[in-house]
């Protein structure tokens, strides 16, 4: 994809802070993510988190012989960072939680990384008032909510996802100058498109991804209803 590669050839944080990748589903922002880092150069650093299940009754400890760690380290919600950490220097990611809001760490701010270490992770803001201020980020305790599991576990590991590109939802707030929208599978609510097109700051620099025998259209969903 022509914007994957435009944003890996240029890792300078103006440039990242001016252009992002959209997509509707965390599958496809998972997909283009992997590729990206893949192509991009550098030394590969990975980081494994330490998944525990909740001890807290007994309830939890029948829970825990029945999900071993094996099977905790497959899941992936999507308020989490994802088990197997992958980063290398120079790499966009964006972070998951509201740790430091006066310091400019919070749920959706995108940074650059600039070193990587064992216990703590190097970054410059890529977004708000914290423009290429470091910050430093250590591994912290995240547990998912009630809705997206069915039992209490926390996830120890490093509070941030890689970010070349975006599902639609996260870039919310965020306006680029350039942005790519992935519409290969079509948005699946009714204001997603909108948010999508809205992110950039001139329809001239928005480019859209769609599969060839769709005729250069894409699916809106609408609800009428709402409408009357």
């Amino acid at each position: 994809m022509k914007a994957v590669k435009m944003l890996i050839e240029t890792s300078i944080p103006t440039f990242l802070t001016e252009r992002t990748i959209l997509s509707a589903r965390n599958d496809d922002v998972s997909d283009i993510n992997a590729t990206a880092l893949n192509i991009f150069p550098g030394r590969l650093y990975t980081y494994l988190a330490a998944n525990k299940m909740s001890e807290d009754n007994e309830i939890d400890h029948i829970i825990t012989n029945r999900y071993p760690n094996e099977y905790l380290n497959l899941l992936d919600p999507p308020r989490l960072p994802t088990f197997k950490l992958e980063l290398k220097v120079d790499c966009p990611i964006i972070f998951l939680r509201n740790i430091a809001l006066k310091d400019g760490l919070c749920n959706g701010t995108r940074l650059m990384v600039t070193r990587c270490n064992t216990r703590i992770i190097e970054d410059q803001i890529l977004t708000g008032e914290k423009f290429s201020n470091l910050a430093f980020i250590p591994r912290i305790s995240l547990a998912p909510s009630s809705s997206e599991m069915p039992f209490q576990m926390t996830r120890r590991q490093f509070p941030v996802r890689l970010a070349y590109a975006l599902t639609i939802n996260k870039s919310q707030r965020q306006f680029v100058k350039s942005v790519g929208v992935d519409l290969r599978i079509p948005v699946f609510s009714n204001w997603q498109l909108y948010v999508a097109l809205s992110r950039c700051t001139s329809v001239d620099r928005i480019s859209i991804l769609i599969p060839k025998d769709c005729l250069d259209s894409t699916t809106n969903i609408v609800y009428p209803e709402v409408l009357l």
